[in-house]
């Protein structure tokens, strides 16, 4: 007898994909969005593109440009029914990284990819994308909601975000000029941030019910779940206090930022550091706090590798002329930034190019 398939209708939404659901969360989106609002936005939310002016304050602006994820520390998101924060976690991971140009983020764009949209999940986590816009000066113009069904199990999620910023030509921090006898100054972190997090959950899995009630004076999950510090208004501020001149013969101010991500204080100092130089980190100039400290017993790590892994404390790294470290310092403090002076740069010799001695 022969088979004959159904006639009965099929939607979209009977495929797994609710249209209206995504309606709901643009709805909810928007007036996050218009929180975020600066000077150079054309159009924002809504339209097939965004549109951004580069304001015409900038003489001889340079676009830059950073994407980013926040790994699988959404992995504790989902099993804490932790959302709120990890959008910030996004925003930072981007703007931190285009601010280490001397850049100023101008607009972001976010990626939401689910199995089955859940509006109250993926408004919480766009709603951390918004606040960390806010903070940061940067304008939420775009993104897109990707309802995917049978690519995600279900109640989790993935997140992409993409900033772009600018700066002067002539003000690019490159660290060229960076040369023995500059200051290294770190930036506390907030945090894990949003790298190590594989460790993190190997650690938590290892301690079982021996987990403590809380780290650095904050209940644990809210501990480990903490955002990525968004060091740009302060950073931005400090620049233009100390702005670094690309005369060779005098160069001064900061020369150089490192944003402290995957690899930690030992691979990403390096990156903004010329070839026939080096940072001797004085051990024990920043404090260990009570989360790096319990990461690293419960892993049973060395400090190079907790150096090599996390921030280890440290999220952001300012290398400045001597004469104007001090000073530097001190405005950084002065509006919320905690500084420690943790190094300097000498000539490199058969050592590491970073060294914590």
């Amino acid at each position: 007898m022969t088979q004959f398939a159904s006639t009965t209708p099929l939607s979209y939404k009977d495929a797994g994909v609710d249209i209206d659901a995504g309606d709901a969360l643009v709805e909810r989106i928007k007036p996050l969005a218009r929180k975020t609002m600066r000077e150079g936005v054309l159009a924002g939310i809504g339209g097939f593109g965004a549109l951004f002016e580069v304001p015409k304050r900038f003489n001889e602006p340079v676009l830059v440009s950073g994407t980013d994820g926040v790994g699988t520390k959404l992995k504790l998101a989902f099993e804490w029914n932790m959302h709120d924060t990890v959008g910030i976690d996004l925003v930072a991971m981007s703007v931190n990284d285009v601010l280490v140009q001397g850049a100023e983020p101008l607009f972001f764009l976010d990626y939401f990819a689910c199995g089955k949209l859940d509006v109250d999940t993926a408004a919480a986590v766009v709603g951390g994308i918004a606040k960390g816009c806010e903070l940061s000066g940067c304008a939420l113009i775009g993104g897109e909601t990707a309802e995917m069904p049978g690519m995600y199990p279900a109640g989790e999620y993935d997140l992409a975000g993409f900033a772009v910023g600018a700066v002067e030509k002539s003000k690019i921090l490159t660290g060229a000029t960076v040369q023995p006898g500059d200051v290294v100054l770190g930036l506390a972190s907030a945090g894990v941030h949003s790298n190590g997090f594989s460790l993190v959950r190997k650690c938590i899995e290892r301690a079982g019910a021996n987990i403590p009630a809380t780290l650095d004076g904050k209940p644990f999950k809210q501990a480990i779940m903490e955002p990525t510090r968004l060091y740009v208004k302060n950073v931005l501020a400090a620049l233009a206090a100390h702005p670094h001149s690309n005369d060779a013969t005098s160069p001064r101010g900061i020369k150089a930022l490192a944003h402290i991500t995957g690899g930690g204080l030992l691979e990403n100092i390096p990156r903004v550091l010329p070839e026939g130089t080096a940072a001797h980190l004085v051990k024990g100039s920043w404090p260990q706090t009570e989360l790096f400290a319990w990461l690293q017993k419960t892993a049973g790590i060395d400090d190079f590798e907790m150096n090599r892994t996390f921030n280890n404390g440290i999220g952001m790294v300012v290398v400045i002329d001597a004469a104007n470290a001090e000073l530097c310092a001190k405005s950084l403090r002065d509006a919320g930034e905690t500084v420690y002076a943790i190094g300097v740069i000498a000539e490199r010799g058969a050592g590491a190019q970073v060294e914590v001695r």
